[in-house]
């Protein structure tokens, strides 16, 4: 049972139940569609005239359209769909080594797409994201309705406070110039949280009707967004889901962030995978990549394999520190690694299961479907979410 938050409730409004209802019949729309309205009545136990006056409402603001069904002999069915004519989103990557950036339509389909090096000058970085965001929005029919942005730090989203270790960047006006530059609302999350927000609106269809679990992002560091009861947790100011620097051992391949040889992110992120293959490899003068051990270890080169490997083996000793101190539904592996799944996922497990406690439930492990850049997904759902979380109609 949630205690209420007096500071923070809003009492009931005469139209509280319309608006629930119009974001179940959306959710439906997106999640079915196409799909009938005597459908969606069956399926929710609506009336069929409320289902039609929450139907006219969702058009006429451009959220979804009528499309024709496949005939069985006679007039072809009138069904419903999401409408994904325009883009809607811009969504910001914004990394470590590279900033990615793209528009996409309400279903979260990519429609252009640029990318650049991230300038280690904020200033410089943000001149670039405002000249790509005007770009992009000259290339739509004027119908982008707002910004996101996921960055590789932390986030306060009530005070927009910002920190990023890698760059040093504290408080840096990112949200406000972009706003004053394009008059649209801007969002920014740190890049775990938001990834772990597109999973749980666009990802695997086994994640739908999961409430609680937890992502781990696996790139330059190690992040991790966490979803309780179908909502990301920050956490006060933002700072939820660090557990990328959790001690787990001494004497890590590489430092952190922050620069420790003792925590998770040193021991199990990409740069920790790299030194290992070029150890192994005698290849410290090598200026080796990721995507490169990645490659390598798809064609079965032993040393790549066998860095991905031990790196797979700190990935699981982490999750199941995650697994034994907030019990999930589920775990959900992201980054560049998913790539490689096939690889490290039987010692990751095995990991996992000899690190845990004996007599735990068991906690499916699974690899993010949203591609190599989640956190691009994740950018564009800090737009797009809000849309199904709570379909405001004029």
């Amino acid at each position: 049972m949630r205690r209420i938050d007096l500071k923070k409730a809003n009492a009931a409004r005469s139209n509280t139940i319309r608006d629930i209802n119009r974001q179940i019949v959306l959710n439906y729309v997106r999640e079915l569609g196409p799909i009938s309205r005597a459908a969606i009545a069956r399926e929710t136990a609506l009336q069929r005239s409320t289902i039609s006056l929450i139907v006219d409402e969702l058009r006429v603001v451009g959220l979804i359209e009528e499309v024709s069904g496949e005939s069985t002999g006679g007039r072809p069915p009138s069904l419903l769909s999401l409408r994904t004519v325009d883009a809607v989103a811009i969504g910001v990557d914004l990394g470590t080594v590279k900033t990615v950036m793209a528009s996409s339509d309400l279903a979260g389909r990519v429609l252009e797409q640029e990318e650049f090096p991230t300038d280690p000058d904020v200033k410089k970085t943000l001149e670039k994201i405002v000249d790509c965001s005007q770009r992009l929005i000259g290339k739509t029919r004027g119908a982008i309705e707002g910004i996101g942005i996921s960055v590789p730090g932390v986030v306060d989203p009530e005070s927009g406070n910002l920190y990023v270790p890698h760059f040093n960047w504290r408080n840096a006006p990112i949200a406000e110039t972009l706003t004053q530059a394009t008059s649209l609302p801007v969002s920014m999350d740190n890049d775990a949280n938001a990834a772990a927000l597109a999973e749980l609106w666009f990802g695997r269809p086994e994640i739908r009707e999961v409430r609680d679990f937890i992502l781990v992002l696996v790139e330059q560091g190690v992040g991790t967004g966490i979803v309780f009861d179908g909502q990301v947790y920050r956490g006060e100011g933002g700072t939820a889901g660090e557990f990328g620097h959790m001690t787990i051992g001494t004497g890590a391949p590489v430092e952190c962030a922050v620069g420790s040889r003792e925590c998770w992110e040193a021991f199990a992120s990409e740069r920790s995978a790299v030194a290992r293959y070029q150890k192994l490899a005698r290849s410290n003068g090598d200026d080796v990549s990721f995507s490169a051990v990645m490659d390598l270890a798809l064609k079965g080169e032993r040393n790549a394999r066998a860095a991905l490997k031990e790196t797979a083996r700190y990935l699981g000793i982490g999750i199941a520190n995650l697994i034994q101190g907030l019990a999930p539904e589920a775990v959900i592996v992201g980054g560049p690694i998913a790539r490689v799944w096939p690889v490290i996922v039987e010692d990751l497990k095995a990991s996992v299961d000899s690190s845990i406690c004996r007599g735990f439930p068991s906690t499916p492990i699974l690899d993010s479907t949203l591609g190599s850049e989640p956190t691009l997904m994740g950018a564009l759902s800090l737009v797009l979410a809000s849309k199904f979380a709570s379909a405001p109609v004029a």
